[in-house]
């Protein structure tokens, strides 16, 4: 009743009337959406203010690598994959052998500072994205060289970046387009030119990366069968000797070279005897030149006549040098395959690949 004597009031018809109100509603609509925005980016910056050296911390504007989930991958003649969490994370530069990369372009120089204010705003594409993205600026007062955003330096150009596949499998259709969507209004927020692939072929290209990753994605295995359980003192006497270390679990050994890990074994109990002992190799992990297999099966070898066990398969029967020629032929394949790509076993590339 109300309603039809406004619109008598007013002179307008039905149609006029709906296209009012609806109207009204997209202007409340976007006065709510600038508000958040403007919220979000005053709540960043007065975090940023809070912690000054934030910039010189974190490589990028993304979570650091996501933990294995359920959907690992397998290999039939091999374990299922489990890998090791670093308690810190680590820095790594942009690869377009693994990532898409927009390159926004400056007519003249821009402040590091202004570019890190329009992307702190992006922490929800972290908490919320299962890939990993980072941001690298071309330093136009440093001898233009590629460096993390620094807010007193000054860029030329600024490179996006967000990794196609990781052992999730490949990067999805919304969260690249979200990712293309965000680089496109920086762009434009920025005043740059800017040099985006298409997404099609981006997922194209991320389909074929996470191809080449199942096929190179090997765990090898040597279990060591005791013929009686070996006390747990005994036995991590023994390990200690033959250079392993007790992983902060308390339930795993890892064996290092240089600081860095060749391989590990499977869980233990470490309140009941050992009957069966598994050391495992994570292949696209370690170098090749480390001869992490070799060294794998030297040290069960020497645990097995230490502790009176021998060496078999998954099915406990005992393994046989034709068995272990074959793993060495297999290995040289793969290491060859990952080479061939670009992804070298060992690389900085391999560890945010296979994480």
């Amino acid at each position: 009743m109300y309603v039809e004597q406004i619109m008598t009031m007013l002179g307008l018809s039905d149609l006029q009337f709906a296209l009012a109100v609806i109207g009204v509603l997209i202007l409340v609509s976007v006065a709510i959406l600038n508000i958040k925005h403007a919220y979000a980016r005053k709540k960043a910056k007065e975090q940023g203010e809070v912690s000054d050296d934030r910039f010189a911390r974190e490589p990028s504007f993304g979570q650091g690598f996501a933990d294995v989930d359920s959907a690992e991958r397998s290999e039939p003649s091999f374990d299922p994959n489990t890998y090791q969490t670093n308690s810190a994370p680590e820095k790594f530069a942009i690869d377009p052998r693994i990532d898409c990369v927009i390159t926004l372009r400056f007519d003249e120089p821009i402040n590091g500072a202004e570019i890190l204010e329009e992307v702190s705003t992006w922490t929800d594409l972290g908490s919320q994205a299962s890939a990993r993205w980072m941001c690298e600026g071309l330093n136009a007062d440093d001898g233009e060289a590629w460096e993390e955003l620094n807010p007193e330096a000054s860029y030329s150009e600024l490179q996006l970046a967000i990794q196609l596949a990781s052992r999730r499998g490949p990067i999805g259709v919304l969260e690249l387009s979200d990712f293309c969507s965000r680089a496109q209004a920086l762009a434009e927020t920025l005043g740059s030119q800017i040099d985006m692939p298409s997404v099609s072929t981006m997922l194209e290209s991320a389909k074929e990366l996470d191809a080449m990753a199942a096929e190179s994605d090997i765990q090898l295995s040597i279990n060591i069968l005791f013929d009686e359980p070996c006390p747990w003192g005994n036995f991590d006497a023994l390990m200690r000797q033959r250079g392993f270390k007790l992983a902060r679990s308390g339930r795993q050994y890892e064996y290092c070279s240089n600081g860095a890990l060749l391989f590990n074994s499977a869980d233990l109990d470490p309140n009941r005897g050992v009957t069966q002992f598994t050391l495992l190799l994570e292949v696209p992990l370690v170098r090749q030149d480390e001869r992490a297999f070799e060294r794998m099966l030297g040290e069960g070898v020497e645990i097995a006549q230490a502790a009176h066990g021998r060496l078999v398969d998954d099915n406990g029967i005992n393994l046989s040098e034709a068995a272990v020629i074959s793993i060495r032929h297999h290995l040289d394949a793969l290491y060859a395959n990952l080479e061939k790509s670009g992804v070298a076993s060992g690389s900085s590339t391999a560890s945010r690949l296979f994480s």
